[in-house]
Order: C-alpha cells, then structure tokens, then sequence
C-alpha cells in the first residue's frame, strides 16, 4: 500500500508537520526511531520550554544562505506559532519577550502536541528507525528496522546530531544524501568552548558578567554579553553559546581562535583606566587583587592581578584566551550544519531536487541563538512542510479528477 505521507522523525517539527498536514485532510504516518515522540522537547528551557520568542528577526538565525531563514518565517513567525499552541490549549507566558506555556512547564506543550496528533488521528510508529530512503516510480520507499513503507510525499524532520541521547543522531543527513542532498558539515552550537590555557581549575566555578568576542585569526567573528561561566576547562553560559557555532567551525577548519572576555562591559576602556586610577590614588598599598576586590569574584580577581601585573584596566577589559575546542555534540544544544538549503525552496520547504521531498527542522543547515528561536524553526518549517506536502497531494488528487 502506498501512503500519501510519510513523516521520518517525530520531534517538534515532525509533530507539528504531522498536525497541519493532518489539518489539511491528508492522513500521515509518522515515524519515530525511540520509544516516544517528542522526547527532545522536554529538557528545552530548562524544563520550562521556551517555545518561541516576540524578538524574532533574520539576525536570530544563521546559514550558509542567510536569507533563507527569514523567507520561512515571513510565511509562519511567532505570533502564528503562539496562534497554533492556544489552539492546543497552551497560553502564552511572556517573560521579557521569552514565550512559555502558562504552566511553565515543557510537559504541557508535549501533551498538547501529543494530544493534537492523537485528535487528528495521525498513525505513530515508534522504535522504528528508518535504515534508508529511495526513490520509487510513484514516491518513495522507506526501508526501517520493523519493515517498508511506501509514500508518494516525504518529509524529513529527523533533527540535527546534537544530543544524541533523544534521538538526533545524524541519521537525517545519510538519508537526504540518499536522496541526492549536499550536506553542509555539521559541527557543536549552543555549546561550551574549551581553552587551551592551564590555569582554568583555579577559577573553575565563577560567575561573572561578562562581554564575550570570538576572534578568528585576529579578527571579530561574533560577540554577546550576558553571565559567563568559568569552568576547569574553560567558558560556558548563555554568551558563549550565542557564539559559540563560529568558534565550532573555526576549529574544525584548524584556525586560530581566541575569544576575548570584557569583564567591565558597561565601561569603556577610558572609564575603566579611570577607575582604577582613582583606586590607586586613594588606596597606594592596596595589591593588585585588593584593586580588583569588589568588582570581580575572588578566584578570578586572583588571578587577573597575576596576569595583568598592574594593569588592572587592560586585563579586566580585554582577557584573551585561546580556544581549542568545543565540547561535542552529546553537549550541544543543536548543530550548526545539515541539508543545504540551496537545495530547498523557502516557501514550501520542498526540494529543488526531488518532487515530493520536504524537509522540516534541525536537519537543514539553520540554527537559532538561544531563546526559543531553534523551535521557532522547528514550528515554521514542519508546518511549511506539513501544509504544502498536503496541498500538494490535493492537487494530485484533483488532477486525477
């Protein structure tokens, strides 16, 4: 029997791929590789799950084509998405422009898509793990551990290889290569950055704001402020995973990359030097780390008055550390990389390649800064994806008529 739709993957944008296209009268199967779908949305947000974002622009969102993102949320954004959960139950809280479910609980925005594919009367197959796609004369037959499948639609919705434990393991990118895709490399984002200095178990533990810049081989790739976290192998917080995909990429690339911590971010380098004069002056006998007490954690005060040597403005405004490393994608929020979506057309999510073929997700080569903007994408593609794959059987079926 031949399926109208298949969908492989049932993460957010394989739920929500599988509701609309559900909506639009076109009964789908959904795959799922684990034992339940959904299993990645639950540790989003810290539990809470951040499910969009009012501060939705192109700037949120980066790719090897940069005006693919924001052609896709032109025609599905935030404020369709909060539209979607009402209608699921779910009511919007607003913290700051952060979109979470009432409840704040990433539970309740589960059950509500659970429920939602349940209402619709959407086919699930489980702990079935898809082994390789191929074209057929009518659509395309999907080879799984359980058994084939045929289907005249496809939508790849399998997620990225960051965090494997929930499901993304990459799996996507072999089957889209199947269907003849070019894969951009996939590297860590939203992810710790590793530094090749020794003296990090000294200050591991401290937090402090800080102003966070990515050079690359001498030059400023990308910066972001907020609370850095040292750790005995480096840096980590919400700066630095904002940042952190281009220092991914330079590393596998073999470049030299170095990041730059502002540890007085709301003083300019003149202010700063200003500071710490007037400290000088009314405290002569005071030590370097007596200079800094007060406006840095101890750890970290200790060891800057060891680096700086009595140049407490420089080394508090510009601390330059050498990256080596990222941590790996079991760590990783989501990855930077995936199907080129050169190949993809930003209006439907359909291949330009294969007639039939829509992608939805973490699979494509788009990732989002953090703050809802990765489900965000999730929402606008599966959706994208769902509906047109829908629309483009109705069409068929009229056609016959």
């Amino acid at each position: 029997m031949t399926e109208e739709l298949i969908i492989i993957g049932g993460g957010a944008a394989g739920m929500m791929a599988a509701i609309t296209a559900a909506g639009c009268g076109v009964r789908p199967i959904l795959l799922e590789g684990g034992e339940r779908v959904g299993r990645k949305i639950l540790s989003t947000g810290n539990g809470k799950c951040n499910y969009t974002n009012y501060h939705m622009t192109p700037d949120c969102f980066r790719s090897t084509d940069s005006a693919f993102p924001a052609e896709v949320l032109r025609h599905f954004n935030e404020k369709n998405t909060i539209r979607f959960f009402r209608s699921l139950g779910i009511l919007p809280y607003d913290r700051n422009g952060y979109v979470y479910p009432r409840s704040e609980q990433a539970a309740s925005v589960l059950d509500a898509l659970r429920r939602g594919l349940e209402e619709r009367d959407v086919r699930e197959h489980t702990s079935c793990k898809v082994q390789r796609v191929s074209r057929t004369g009518d659509g395309f037959l999907v080879e799984t551990e359980v058994g084939n499948f045929h289907a005249k639609r496809l939508i790849l919705a399998t997620g990225g290889c960051a965090a494997p434990k929930t499901g993304s393991d990459g799996s996507g990118f072999i089957l889209a290569r199947q269907l003849g895709h070019t894969i951009v490399s996939p590297v860590p984002a939203l992810v710790q950055l590793r530094a090749e200095e020794p003296f990090f178990k000294s200050i591991s533990g401290v937090r402090t704001q800080a102003r966070v810049t990515i050079l690359i081989d001498g030059k400023p790739a990308a910066s972001d402020r907020g609370e850095v976290q040292l750790t005995d192998y480096g840096i980590s917080g919400i700066p630095v995973f904002q940042v952190s995909r281009y220092a991914s990429r330079a590393c596998r690339e073999r470049r030299r990359v170095q990041a730059v911590l502002d540890f007085l971010p709301e003083y300019s380098m003149k202010e700063a030097e200003a500071l710490f004069a007037q400290r000088n002056r009314e405290h002569p006998r005071w030590s370097g780390e007596e200079l800094l007490a007060g406006i840095l954690p101890k750890k970290l005060a200790v060891l800057l008055a060891k680096q700086g040597k009595g140049h407490q403005a420089q080394i508090c405004k510009n601390w330059t550390i050498t990256i080596k490393d990222t941590n790996g994608f079991d760590q990783a929020q989501v990855c930077a990389g995936g199907v080129s979506v050169k190949e993809i057309r930003p209006d439907t999510c359909e291949s330009r390649l294969v007639s039939g073929l829509f992608f939805g997700g973490e699979v494509m080569d788009v990732d989002g800064i953090c703050g809802g903007y990765n489900l965000q994408w999730a929402w606008s593609t599966g959706y994208l994806a769902g509906r047109s794959a829908a629309e483009s059987a109705g069409i068929r079926r009229k056609e016959r008529k």
